[in-house]
C-alpha cells in the first residue's frame, strides 16, 4: 500500500520498463522487514530474503504495509477454511514473500504453493533457500515423493513450486505450472500484488480469463491502485515514471467500479472492491490498537489519501458450490 513498491513483476515490455519493475520488489521487500522489525507484525522469514532498511520508513508506510499484508492475509486464511485446505494458492509475481513458509507455521499449508516471478528474482530467491536452513528445511519437511527439483530458476517439492515465467503469455504459464503439478481440478486461489497494474489492459485481461477458464473453483485476489484519475493519483503516477516505472494498466485503476468491472468482463462470476481504508477498518480493532500505539503518525489525512488509492479486490469462479463467494472481511 504506501507503495509504488511491489512484491512482483509485470511485464509491460522493454527490458527497462521490466528492470524498473523488478526494483519495486526489493523496494517492498525493505519496507515490509522494517515494519516487521519494530513489531506490525510478525514473519520470521523475512530477515532471510532481503537486508535491513538504510533509514526508517514513514509511519503511514508502515500501517499501509500493515493493512496490505493483513487484508490479504485474511481473504487466503478463509479461503483455506472454506476449503479446508485442500486447494492450492498461485502468488503471481511473489517476489520475497514468506506466505509458504508463515502458513507451515500455522499448520494451514495447502496441497502446493506456486510462485511465479521474473527469472532474475526467481534466481535470487533460490539462492537464499538453498543457503539458508531456516528455509530449505520446512520445504524438505513438508515433502514426500521421490522427485525434488532444484537449478537456477525452479524448484519443485511435494507442497511448494518457484518457476520463473512471463505473466503476459498466459500459454507458457499454463505450460510451467503443469509441468510442476497444478492441478485444474483443485479449488485454486490466484494471488497478484500490484502486478496487473504494470501489464497492458490487454496482457492483464488475457492472464485474468486464463484464471477463470482453467480451474473448477478458484478466486483471484488483486490488491493495487485505485482512484488514480485525481490529483493525488497523478502525482503517485509522476513519481513512478521519476523512476522509470511506468503503470501501463492504470486504466483499469480509475476506480473501485472499473476494478470490478475488469474481472466480471473476463469471465468471473462475482467480483467485489473495497479500498484500504476499509480493509483497515475491518481488520481486527484491538491489534490496529496495538499498532497505533506503535510510533506517533503526524499526518493523519496523508494516511487516508494513501489508503483510498489501494485496494482490494476479489472475484470468484465456484462451478463446484463451496461458496467461495460467501468469502468476505
Amino acid at each position: 500500500m504506501a507503495t509504488a513498491a511491489r512484491d512482483a513483476p509485470s511485464f509491460a515490455g522493454s527490458e527497462e520498463a521490466d528492470e524498473a519493475v523488478r526494483g519495486t520488489c526489493e523496494d517492498a521487500s525493505i519496507c515490509k522487514r522494517f515494519a516487521v522489525s519494530i513489531g506490525y507484525w510478525k514473519d520470521p522469514y523475512i530477515q532471510y530474503f532481503v537486508r535491513p532498511a538504510k533509514e526508517r520508513k514513514a509511519p503511514e508506510i508502515n500501517r499501509g504495509y500493515y493493512a496490505r499484508v493483513h487484508g490479504v492475509s485474511q481473504l487466503l486464511t478463509a479461503f483455506l477454511k472454506k476449503t479446508e485446505c485442500n486447494c492450492q494458492i498461485i502468488n503471481l509475481g511473489a517476489g520475497m514473500d514468506t506466505m509458504f513458509w508463515r502458513l507451515k507455521d500455522e499448520n494451514l499449508l495447502p496441497k502446493k504453493y506456486f510462485e511465479v516471478d521474473f527469472p532474475m528474482i526467481v534466481a535470487r530467491k533460490i539462492h537464499n533457500i538453498k543457503s539458508k536452513p531456516p528455509l530449505s528445511k520446512p520445504i524438505m519437511e513438508s515433502h514426500s515423493g521421490e522427485s525434488f527439483l532444484i537449478d537456477a530458476h525452479s524448484l519443485d517439492s511435494s507442497r511448494y513450486a518457484i518457476l520463473a515465467a512471463d505473466l503476459r503469455a498466459s500459454s507458457e504459464l499454463d505450460e510451467k505450472l503443469k509441468k510442476f503439478n497444478m492441478d485444474t481440478q483443485l479449488p485454486t486461489l490466484l494471488i497478484a500484488e500490484c502486478v496487473l497494474v504494470y501489464m497492458t489492459p490487454q496482457q492483464s485481461a488475457s492472464l485474468l480469463k486464463w484464471a477463470a477458464n482453467t480451474f473448477q473453483a478458484a478466486m483471484f485476489i488483486n490488491y493495487e491502485q485505485v482512484n488514480m484519475a485525481d490529483r493525488f493519483g497523478q502525482i503517485m503516477i509522476e513519481n513512478l515514471q521519476r523512476r522509470q516505472c511506468s503503470l501501463a494498466g492504470v486504466e483499469a485503476c480509475k476506480s473501485l467500479d472499473s476494478q470490478r468491472e475488469r474481472l466480471l468482463l473476463n469471465g468471473w462470476e462475482t467480483a467485489r472492491a473495497i479500498d484500504m481504508m476499509e480493509v483497515y477498518r475491518y481488520l481486527p480493532q484491538a491489534d490496529v490498537k496495538r499498532i497505533e500505539g506503535l510510533e506517533f503518525l503526524d499526518e493523519k489525512e496523508l494516511l487516508e489519501q494513501l489508503m483510498q488509492h489501494y485496494c482490494i479486490c476479489w472475484a470468484v469462479k465456484d462451478r463446484c458450490n463451496l461458496g467461495l463467494s460467501n468469502i468476505t472481511f
